[in-house]
C-alpha cells in the first residue's frame, strides 16, 4: 500500500492533494476495468480482479490520509482510533479479502488489531517526529497529565510524560487483548493477516522494560528475535 503512503514523503500539502486525487481517479479507474498506465496501478488492479476487493476500503484509505496531510496532533485518542481504523484495520480487510476470508468475528478481530497497530505505529514515530517539530500524540491525554508538546519536542523523559505513553500504550494493549478474547471464533485461514501482532506486542513489552521512555534507544533497534517469534505464533496457530 505504499502509494497512499504520502504523508512522509512530501513537504507540500498542495502536492500531498494532488497525489491523493491521482490515487483517487486510479481506484475509480481500476474499478471500471480502465486502470491508468502505471506500474502499481495496474497491479492493483490485477489484485482486485483476482479477489474481488472491496473498493470502499481503498477509499477510506485514502481519505482518511488525505486529512491527515493536515500535520495536527490528534484531538484525543479516539481521534487516533479512527485513523488507525480507516488505514490500518481497512488494510486489514482488503488482506482477509486477499486470504478469502469473509468473517465478522475476523472483521472484528481486524478492526482492534488495526487500531493498535495504529496507536504503536504513532508512538513508534514519536522520537523521529519530535526532532522534526512535530508530535502528533492524542491532545486529551497529555492535558491530563500537563504535559505539552514542547516536553515531547525537547525529549523530556519526566514521570508524567512517561504517564503520557503508558496511557497509550495500555489502549493498544486493550485493543490487542479484545482481539484475542474471540480468537477461537476466527477462522484460522484469517491469522496470517494478524501476525503483525507479534512485532506490536514486541514493542509494548520492550515499552515495559523501559519504564515507557518513548526515548530509550533500545526501542529504535531492530528485534533480531521477531522472526523466531513470528515462526512460533505461526506453528502455535494463535495470534
Amino acid at each position: 500500500m505504499y502509494p497512499f503512503q504520502i504523508k512522509d514523503s512530501i513537504t507540500q500539502k498542495t502536492t500531498g492533494l494532488m497525489r491523493m486525487q491521482f490515487w483517487r481517479e486510479a481506484v475509480e479507474d481500476i474499478y471500471c476495468d480502465n486502470p491508468p498506465h502505471q506500474p502499481v496501478a495496474t497491479e492493483l488492479w490485477r489484485a482486485v480482479k483476482r479477489h474481488n476487493l472491496t473498493k470502499m476500503w481503498f477509499m477510506k484509505i485514502i481519505d482518511e490520509r488525505e486529512k491527515n496531510l493536515d500535520d495536527r496532533a490528534y484531538r484525543n485518542i479516539q481521534a487516533l482510533e479512527t485513523y488507525a481504523e480507516n488505514t490500518q484495520s481497512a488494510l486489514l480487510y482488503l488482506t482477509l479479502e486477499m486470504l478469502g476470508v469473509r468473517d465478522i468475528h475476523a472483521d472484528h478481530a481486524a478492526s482492534h488489531i488495526g487500531k493498535a497497530q495504529g496507536i504503536v505505529t504513532c508512538l513508534r514515530a514519536t522520537p523521529y517526529h519530535s526532532t522534526r517539530q512535530k508530535v502528533f500524540l492524542p491532545m486529551d491525554i497529555c492535558m491530563l497529565h500537563g504535559v505539552s508538546q514542547e516536553d515531547f519536542i525537547r525529549g523530556k523523559q519526566e514521570k508524567n510524560v512517561r504517564d503520557v505513553i503508558y496511557d497509550i500504550a495500555s489502549q493498544a494493549h486493550i485493543h490487542l487483548e479484545h482481539a484475542r478474547s474471540f480468537s477461537k471464533k476466527v477462522p484460522v485461514k484469517a491469522y496470517p493477516a494478524f501476525f503483525c501482532t507479534v512485532a506490536l506486542d514486541d514493542y509494548l513489552r520492550n515499552m515495559r522494560k523501559v519504564d515507557f521512555n518513548i526515548f530509550h534507544p533500545s526501542l529504535q533497534k531492530k528485534s533480531t528475535l521477531l522472526p523466531l517469534h513470528l515462526y512460533l505464533r505461526s506453528w502455535k496457530k494463535t495470534y
